[in-house]
């Protein structure tokens, strides 16, 4: 009722039970009811805020409507028709923003300091330092700039903002300079690594030519007269060049041979016996329930669980002998039919990575017959039974080609007492499969096979040889831990060439007689040391 009593004169009275007429030029509704209200619900004694100046006249057209409403003598008619919320118009005048208001909990401030304009702040800085803010000419600006190294890199020649101290002429000059010699490294940079990447991927090319054409010599004349062939010059230096992946397979077969005559019916009988053990297994872990032969029950156990969490752990980088990847359950029936096959042997921890190598070349029972005979060879048989005795006179013939090839590191190897168990054990173990890349161990696999046992150690020495430099400077901890992960940026054509210049010749004696002489004297040593039979 105060608000309408305050209404302009000449208007008629409002209908009853009608709806305020909100002006929004103050800040919202609620401010304007509580502006209206306020003076007369304020406490006894309390001080009345100052009285809101009166709102603008009331447009024509606007008074002739809601005169017309009032008259009706319709509230629901005006409910309808008026809006609550009037819009504003351009007759309306803004408020004066100094002018207090009201909010939900207080009086909204006045604005005192409203936000400088950036001229009027470069005009107080002139005043009070004294100094004329002077533009770089145009032609100073960068144009045409045809290399930006960094997207960030360009801004030091960026002017500062209008509100800043402007940059003086000398640090203009020394940005400059500052920005050319980043271009300059920049370009530097880019045109080594081009460079690089031409040159790789040339080497690509010219690789991918020699497969291309030595796959056809293998197909067509090698495999065909396999062995009238094999040991001939030419082969072999084909051999040594790598074989191409579409016969690798095939020629590892070939190479390994199946001297213990497998075939694929024998595989898919002991994959069933696995497979019903596995079953067994898992349905109770009863010792009566789990039969075995040749092997106890608790080495089942162990060799059922190592399978289990070495699969996951083989190439992860790959996601294809993971749980849920296509070669899981491959790789799993491969390992546990030889677990079968071969119960005095079991499972050992590095041979998932053998096996998943022979799978991605393979098919499952040729695979299963080359990773049998493979680990038939002695040396693989003597690491995987775990033949100390036998372990150590590999052992000992590596390290007489050791000192004959690196005699300074292995006086350095020498000097911390670091044997070759503490590297070689993992490298023969996984054929270099874990140690070295995927590619890369695919090659020494290609040589192994042609060599035998004896191209394992002459890779180890044409590793260390690789990295002789760095070793020396290395104490035991260092380089256990170096050998043990190798970098990833080795290269077959670096590593090859090193294990080309190791010779595996000791006063003119090669590896196989060595070793013969070494085991020589080891059985010559049992004797001397055996009892003398009673009388």
């Amino acid at each position: 009722r105060s608000c309408r009593d305050r209404a302009e004169p000449g208007a008629l009275p409002p209908a009853p039970l009608g709806f305020t007429d909100v002006n929004l030029n103050s800040r919202n509704t609620y401010e304007v009811s509580r502006r209206r209200s306020a003076p007369e619900h304020l406490p006894h004694g309390g001080t009345a805020p100052a009285e809101p100046a009166p709102p603008p006249p009331e447009p024509a057209e606007r008074a002739r409507h809601r005169v017309g409403i009032a008259g009706a003598g319709s509230t629901f008619a005006e409910f309808f028709t008026r809006n609550f919320f009037t819009k504003r118009t351009k007759e309306l005048k803004p408020a004066v923003q100094s002018a207090p208001g009201w909010k939900l909990f207080g009086k909204v401030p006045p604005r005192e300091n409203l936000p400088k304009d950036s001229k009027i702040i470069q005009q107080e800085y002139e005043a009070r330092t004294g100094r004329m803010y002077k533009p770089p000419p145009p032609s100073a600006r960068r144009k045409n700039i045809e290399f930006e190294p960094l997207s960030t890199t360009a801004l030091i020649l960026e002017d500062r903002p209008a509100n800043l101290p402007a940059k003086s002429v000398e640090e203009a000059l020394r940005h400059r300079q500052e920005y050319d010699e980043m271009v300059a490294e920049a370009k530097k940079r880019e045109i080594k690594e081009a460079h690089k990447r031409k040159k790789i991927m040339r080497e690509r090319f010219k690789q991918e030519e020699n497969i291309a054409s030595a796959m056809v010599i293998w197909v067509n004349e090698i495999l065909p007269n396999w062995e009238g062939m094999r040991a001939t010059r030419r082969v072999r230096e084909l051999w040594w060049q790598g074989l191409p992946p579409s016969v690798r397979g095939k020629v590892w077969s070939l190479a390994v041979g199946n001297e213990l005559n497998i075939t694929p019916e024998l595989y898919e009988i002991f994959l069933s016996r696995a497979k019903e053990r596995w079953k067994s297994f898992s349905e109770t872990s009863s010792e009566n329930d789990i039969e075995d032969a040749g092997a106890s029950v608790a080495d089942r156990e162990a060799s059922l669980e190592l399978i289990k969490l070495d699969i996951s752990r083989t190439f992860p980088s790959l996601y294809i002998f993971q749980k849920g990847g296509p070669y899981h359950d491959l790789l799993h029936s491969v390992l546990g039919a030889y677990t079968c096959y071969r119960p005095d042997v079991g499972y050992v921890q590095g041979m998932s990575f053998i096996a998943a190598v022979l799978i991605l070349n393979l098919e499952e029972a040729d695979a299963f017959i080359a990773f049998a005979n493979l680990l038939n060879k002695p040396c693989q048989l003597a690491f995987f039974r775990v033949d100390h005795s036998m372990m150590l006179k590999y052992f000992a013939a590596f390290e007489v080609f050791f000192e004959e090839n690196l005699p300074k590191l292995f006086l350095h190897f020498k000097s911390y007492s670091l044997t070759p168990d503490i590297y070689l054990i993992d490298w023969i173990f996984t054929l270099y499969s874990k140690s070295l890349p995927l590619d890369l161990a695919c090659r020494v696999w290609d040589v192994f096979c042609r060599d035998g046992e004896e191209f394992l150690f002459r890779t180890g020495l044409g590793i260390l040889r690789l990295y002789e430099d760095i070793l020396l400077q290395m104490d035991f901890i260092h380089i256990a831990q170096f050998l043990t992960k190798l970098p990833e940026d080795i290269t077959s054509e670096k590593l090859f060439s090193c294990i080309a210049a190791i010779q595996m010749q000791n006063s003119n004696k090669k590896w196989a007689q060595v070793f013969a002489s070494l085991m020589k004297d080891n059985k010559e040593g049992d004797k001397n040391h055996s009892p003398a039979p009673k009388s």
